[in-house]
């Protein structure tokens, strides 16, 4: 029992001192609260010295660790709490709510996020081979996964070249390299597996997700779309929901009502404008579906959100 607890001990406090060093590279490398792009390709700081409300966003394929303070994802009805025990994994371009629920100001919510390449994703798969076996997939497109001392270091290897952004072009991508690895072997690395398996039901998921994303103001046609994911229309509706926790068509409103939100809060756009842009050809439509997706008539929230700097 004494060897046991001898091991254990060591690891926890690697994993405590890892987290003081990345929260003390954090906050010496952004200028205050918010999301910051740093000098690092494919790496984002996050600070927060509060709560927050939930705040629906677009998530595209990523990793985020969280280093001080929790934060809550919600995905349709479904919560993921990632903290620093536990990361945050998105497989595809997903529409979520991001509530921050553990800041204050003497310690901030301190999170990195990291982009995860497809390409080196598809690279690794290569050489790890194993494909998932048939019951494996078809899981959500977002998962919370154990944080580890071995992920937690080369995390913490890539948040050092900050300081160093000359060596970056050189040693980022290696430390990127690894962090994929160690996500890919972690214990729920499977689902990271799935993006890249050629024509497996994932990316014909994402092919799906794509062609929403660039005609999402169009009339949504099921056939089309399940003709690009090469999937009879009920397979699709069925791994299209399995992945993102909404139909097709639930999807493509949020990402319309994203992007008027986004037209009126950093264009000026007013709201009828941003409706019709959208795709929307009915005004109080849209203000209904904004309201219960925002939490306010459009006009009021945009208010809010500029008065408040959000």
């Amino acid at each position: 029992m004494t060897d046991n607890a001898s091991n254990v001990v060591p690891a926890r406090l690697g994993l405590e001192a890892q987290q003081a060093e990345l929260a003390d590279r954090i906050a010496r490398n952004v200028p205050g609260d918010g999301l910051h792009a740093s000098a690092v390709p494919g790496l984002s700081l996050i600070q927060a010295s509060a709560p927050s409300q939930p705040l629906p966003s677009v998530y595209h394929p990523s990793l985020c660790v969280v280093v001080q303070g929790r934060k809550r994802a919600l995905l349709a009805d479904e919560v993921f709490t990632y903290d620093p025990l536990n990361y945050l994994v998105v497989s595809m371009t997903l529409p979520i709510s991001g509530q921050i629920i553990d800041a204050t100001p003497e310690r901030p919510y301190l999170c990195l996020r990291i982009d995860i390449g497809p390409a080196l994703v598809n690279e690794l798969l290569r050489q790890l081979g194993s494909p998932a076996p048939a019951s494996a997939r078809g899981g959500r497109a977002v998962y919370l996964a154990r944080t580890s001392a071995s992920l937690l270091d080369a995390v913490l290897r890539l948040a050092r070249l900050l300081d160093t952004p000359d060596e970056a072009a050189v040693l980022a991508p290696l430390a990127l390299r690894e962090i994929h690895y160690r996500v890919l072997t972690g214990e729920l690395g499977q689902r990271l597996r799935e993006l890249c398996e050629v024509d497996g039901p994932s990316q014909r998921v994402a092919r799906a997700i794509e062609l929403i994303k660039t005609r999402y103001a169009e009339p949504l046609r099921i056939g089309e779309l399940a003709a690009a994911a090469h999937m009879s229309a009920s397979a699709l509706h069925q791994r299209f929901k399995a992945a993102t926790a909404m139909s097709p068509l639930q999807f493509q409103k949020q990402l319309r009502l994203q992007e008027a939100r986004r037209l009126m809060l950093m264009d000026g756009i007013e709201a009828a404008s941003a409706s019709h842009r959208v795709g929307y050809e009915s005004p109080s439509q849209f203000s209904r579906e904004y309201r219960r997706l925002f939490g306010a008539p459009p006009r009021r929230e945009i208010e809010e959100m500029r008065s408040t700097g959000g």
